[in-house]
């Protein structure tokens, strides 16, 4: 029990480990299988969880602690699903950039990993070699790999390095599906140690650690491995005997083409001596043979000579320039001209061993911290730019306010100005057309005065109307900031305008529509009030005939509802609403879009974790896309994965840029850049899973359309459907009016239309909640709609 500690974080797992690892002796079964889960929770934490989960784990010590379980484990838990899961949490950790260069920089944490490959576990032996394998495809771990392994030579008391190994490709278990799986592991290992580290540039240590797997006999187990008929681990033997074969032939060039036969000492000595016969060197291979054949072979210590001799040997030709040793099986980082120097004293051999690997311990620890302190540096100039790029937006955003109220300022002083010139305008011509008025009213004038005054009077009537107009139109519209003035007061009763008594003797009567029609239409009932529009699409007379529509009458339906409520409902009056006066603050402080390398950061992620789920390399995958996995070697969940990895337009715009660095793309960049290459990838891709997906989809479709089937009879006889229709079509006719109203029919899609018309007594209820309420109280027996129409729900999914 932990307390308050959160079940959750990192802190957590670290200290129930630590637990385990203290009760390893007294463990029974139940707690065995309660200490597996809580390791495969932990394994999936350290795959799903954000960086700084991973990060906590590794402050608070968490890879000591699995670490300390694989040191002290015993021979039975060494077999059980605890020392696999404690595997899969390391593996977990090395595919985050922070755990794989913790992992890379402990002392001891890969030969550690190694020791495991003693068991007989061969899930965890397969999870072991896959770690090895991968870290010797990071830079600075192929050499790690390589002392480990020496490591574990020691460990299981081997008489060579890769004993082990080649044991296991010679063993035949019986249990297929295992025994392949190990096999493939380790070829794959084996592979990874060949042509990764220094194996990439230089073919003299590509010979010399190949040699290693020659002498303890790999090639006749190569031929037996070839009867399992397994098609993932034949390309591995074929990877294998390709570069081989390459490389003698390159190896066969230094001695114009002659084959060099690696197991005949004859062979090899003929082929030498024709080499340097007529050099300089010849005497130094003569002295050389000379003293050989004087070391005495009759002493306890001659194989320590000559293991020393091909040590020395070895390491002359391994040896870079720089003086770097890729390999610390021959004489363990030793420089030959100082041991030439040192060969006098073994322990200052061993005391200068012992500062190498300090220095080299403090080399990784610096290096470490330095790269901790670029990411910081890298996070804190990302948030510099980002709060540059949020300041410059808010004084544009500033600058654009600043402008426009300026601007609108003087629009509004201009149209101050306006109408008070038209107010002042029309306040004198008021006062002129009273004034004329009067004087013709009063008969003052004389008839002939008084025709000329009319005319003038008429004259400036039909100006102050103008005016009128004017000023009134003007202040019709709003000025910015201002509310809108109320509307003009209605007409008198029976007071016709006088654009209606120009117009009165030009009506003619309307065209009237078929009787039957006409029929249905003539007893709606009209509201009293505006109402809410129900925004439905009214279907056209001439497409009545032939639907359900034409079997239908919503006349009836009025007698049955209660119009006066229905009009109080959704009646047009609507309270005002205040908009949102910081909607631009709110869009502006939207999420910023994140800086991003190359492609994203959870995609690479997420497709990293599928190619690793594949175990395919990216040619293998290319060739069954190609040849649409003859092989059987996509499962179909796969090829559906692949499809939400199938580069887009700009993500290879942008690895097209790095097309030249593709060998220090990331697994997913180099994925997806190489997938771009294939001709209509994502066409082919879409085609295999197709063919894979299709007898599913044959069974699927086929009760698909027996649903529908019998959902189309349902809705075809169902009455009830029928006198749902009839109601929604009265009631819309009653609350619409001009060319929405009058209505014989609708498209079936209106109906979800219902819920936009709002009731303006009650802002959560709606035309469709309305609709409910009188079913529920006039037509019970409409509720039962479902009984009727059993299918429609599934079919409606289709």
């Amino acid at each position: 029990d932990v307390g308050t500690t959160n079940q959750n974080g990192a802190d957590y797992y670290v200290e129930k480990i630590s637990a385990i690892n203290s009760n390893l002796s007294k463990c029974n079964d139940e707690d065995v299988s309660c200490a597996v889960k809580l390791v495969e929770n932990l394994k999936t934490a350290l795959r799903t969880q954000t960086l700084s989960f991973v990060v906590s784990f590794i402050e608070l010590k968490g890879l000591q602690c699995l670490l300390d379980f694989l040191s002290r484990m015993d021979y039975e838990m060494s077999e059980g699903p605890l020392h696999t899961a404690i595997i899969g949490c390391v593996k977990a950790l090395m595919n985050n950039p922070q755990g794989r260069a913790h992992v890379l920089a402990h002392p001891d944490c890969i030969n550690t990993i190694a020791q495991s490959l003693a068991v007989e576990n061969v899930k965890s032996k397969v999870a072991v070699l896959e770690i090895l394998g991968a870290i010797c495809l990071v830079p600075g771990g192929h050499r790690k790999v390589l002392n480990a392994m020496l490591h574990f030579q020691k460990y299981a008391a081997e008489r060579t390095r890769f004993q082990l190994l080649i044991c296991d490709l010679d063993r035949s278990t019986g249990r297929y599906k295992e025994e392949v799986a190990l096999k493939t592991a380790i070829m794959s290992f084996i592979n990874a140690a060949l042509n990764y580290g220094a194996g990439q540039d230089h073919l003299e240590f590509r010979l010399h650690l190949r040699y290693e797997f020659l002498m303890l006999g790999i090639i006749p187990i190569i031929k037996k491995m070839r009867s399992h008929g397994n098609a993932t681990l034949d390309r591995h033997l074929d990877f294998f005997e390709m570069v081989r074969n390459e490389d003698e032939k390159e190896f066969a060039k230094r001695f114009d083409g002659v084959h060099v036969d690696s197991k005949s000492a004859a062979n090899m000595f003929d082929v030498l001596r024709k080499k340097i016969h007529l050099s300089t060197a010849y005497p130094n291979l003569l002295s050389i043979l000379h003293h050989m054949l004087l070391i005495p072979y009759g002493k306890n210590d001659v194989m320590q000579v000559w293991s020393l001799l091909d040590k020395i040997v070895q390491q002359l030709i391994l040896q870079l320039k720089k003086g770097e040793d890729p390999d610390g099986a021959p004489l363990d980082e030793i420089n030959v001209k100082q041991l030439i120097r040192a060969l006098a004293s073994e322990t200052d051999i061993k005391s200068f061993q012992t500062k190498i690997r300090e220095a080299e311990k403090n080399c990784d620890e610096l290096a470490a911290k330095l790269a901790k302190k670029e990411r910081e540096c890298e996070i804190r100039l990302e948030e510099k730019e980002e709060l540059m790029s949020t300041m410059n937006m808010m004084k544009s955003k500033l600058e654009k306010e600043v402008a426009s109220h300026a601007e609108t300022r003087q629009q509004l002083q201009e149209l101050l100005s306006r109408v008070e010139e038209i107010r002042s305008q029309l306040d004198t011509e008021r006062g002129e057309k009273q004034k004329l008025q009067h004087l013709v009213l009063s008969g003052s004038l004389p008839d002939d005065a008084k025709l000329g005054h009319s005319v003038t009077a008429s004259t400036i009537i039909s100006s102050f109307e103008i005016k009128s107009k004017e000023i009134t139109a003007f202040s019709s519209v709003p000025l910015p900031g201002m509310p809108a003035p109320p509307p003009p007061p209605p007409p008198a009763p029976n007071a016709p305008s006088f654009s209606q008594l120009g117009k009165q003797k030009s009506v003619t009567g309307v065209t009237s529509i078929s009787s039957a029609l006409t029929a249905k239409l003539k007893g709606n009932p009209k509201p009293s009030v505006p109402m809410k529009s129900f925004n439905w699409t009214k279907l056209p007379e001439n497409q009545i005939s032939g639907t359900i529509w034409s079997d239908l009458n919503h006349s009836k339906i009025y007698s049955s509802l209660d119009l006066e409520e229905f009009q109080r409902t959704f009646s047009a009056y609507q309270k005002p609403v205040t908009e949102d006066e910081g909607d631009d603050h709110k869009n502006m402080c939207k999420s910023k879009a994140q800086v991003l390398t190359v492609i994203d950061g959870r995609r690479s992620q997420n497709c990293t974790i599928l190619l690793s789920k594949l175990k395919l390399t990216n040619e293998e995958l290319a060739k069954a896309v190609m040849n649409v996995d003859e092989g059987e070697d996509l499962p179909k969940d796969m090829v559906e994965q692949l499809l939400k990895f199938v580069p887009t337009m700009e993500e290879v715009q942008l690895l097209s840029e790095y097309a030249h660095e593709i060998d220090n793309m990331a697994r997913a960049d180099r994925f997806l850049f190489e997938m771009s290459k294939i001709l209509h990838y994502e066409e082919r891709l879409k085609a295999l899973y197709f063919k894979k997906k299709f007898q599913e989809r044959k069974v699927d479709c086929k009760q698909k359309i027996d649903c529908v089937r019998e959902a189309s009879k349902e809705v075809f006889r169902s009455r009830r459907l029928k006198k749902h229709l009839e109601l929604v079509l009265a009631m819309g006719n009653f609350i619409n009016k001009g060319q929405r109203g009058s209505a014989l029919g609708f498209k079936i899609s209106s109906l979800n239309k219902m819920i936009d018309t709002k009731a303006s007594t009650n802002k959560n209820m709606t035309l469709l909640h309305y609709l409910v309420e009188i079913i529920e109280k006039k037509f019970p027996d409409l509720g039962k709609l479902e009984e009727d129409i059993p299918h429609v729900h599934d079919a409606g999914k289709v």
